[in-house]
């Protein structure tokens, strides 16, 4: 998770092999306070059933268009979710997140902790 104003990564959870990542956030038991707003995209389908407070893109019914206001809500919700993907991006730069993984699987959930303390700690440290 991120902390929305900072930009700050303040949870992380690890599953052993490939697995989405709405199928790791229901296996963790991490849960939303009531009133945060949580941004997700289209893989997270059904997220609305555990957090009331979730927001999805709509997605385009079969053989129909979006509404104009559907588009302008997706776009808005991209807007604010390009912050969250070029985390993303700064935490895949250190290679061990960005390729397979072939070290001790043990130590993974350490390694992706470390590399989450630095780039809070630049995130803190930056002007």
């Amino acid at each position: 998770m991120l902390e929305w104003d900072s930009g700050l990564i303040i949870c992380t959870f690890f599953g052993k092999g490939r697995r989405h990542d709405f199928k790791l956030y229901q296996a963790s038991g991490v849960r939303f306070a009531p009133f945060t707003e949580s941004l997700q995209d289209k893989g997270y389908q059904g997220i609305q059933k555990l957090h009331a407070n979730s927001r999805l893109p709509y997605k385009k019914p079969r053989g129909g268009q979006l509404t104009s206001v559907q588009k302008a809500d997706n776009r808005a919700l991209a807007r604010r979710r390009v912050v969250i993907e070029q985390v993303n991006r700064c935490l895949k730069i250190f290679r061990i997140l960005g390729e397979r993984y072939r070290n001790r699987r043990r130590r993974f959930g350490l390694r992706c902790n470390l590399i989450a303390a630095l780039y809070n700690y630049e995130c803190a440290h930056s002007v």
